[in-house]
């Protein structure tokens, strides 16, 4: 009788285990035992590639939320991204997201600035001020192929030349 009551409670504390295993799981992967009361603000950005659903949002270099979304604009076709930040970070209206990148290859995440407005933006509302992720690969092209001291020296040669009539 003891050898099956012993079985029986062993039984329950591995299932209870892998029952809290698998809520951590669940929870870690959607981000939400980061925080705990959230609102959603969008912001415009014209290049958000290496931009992902989950990513991180930062202010200071502290994770305040996450990124919800990301669609494109069919109007003007830029990058229209939702974020969810903490109810209790009030970022004023002239905040600015950018769009920045851990390490040389990392994971991209939005870096918010907060102004010095006195007004708050309300969930929902968009962030105006943005700064677009920068493409290293185009970056680096550039560099190989030398198209930037050829872009370099055809502005400096026309600005080096005297306007004719």
């Amino acid at each position: 009788m003891k050898q099956t009551k012993l079985e029986f409670l062993v039984g329950s504390f591995v299932l209870l285990g892998l029952v809290a295993i698998v809520y951590l799981t669940v929870k870690l992967g959607s981000g939400s035992l980061v925080g705990g009361d959230t609102y959603s603000l969008e912001a415009r950005f014209d290049n958000a590639s290496g931009l992902n659903v989950g990513g991180s949002v930062h202010v200071a270099g502290v994770p305040v939320g996450r990124v919800e979304g990301i669609r494109v604009d069919p109007k003007d076709y830029s990058a229209i991204v939702t974020i969810s930040v903490l109810s209790g970070l009030n970022l004023p209206t002239d905040s600015m997201a950018s769009i920045k990148t851990t390490g040389l290859i990392g994971d991209k995440y939005i870096s918010l600035a907060p102004g010095a407005d006195e007004t708050s933006l309300k969930p929902g509302e968009r962030i105006t001020m943005t700064e677009s992720s920068v493409d290293i690969e185009s970056l680096i092209g550039k560099m190989a192929f030398g198209s930037v001291d050829k872009e370099k020296d055809s502005t400096t040669n026309n600005a080096a030349k005297p306007l004719t009539p």
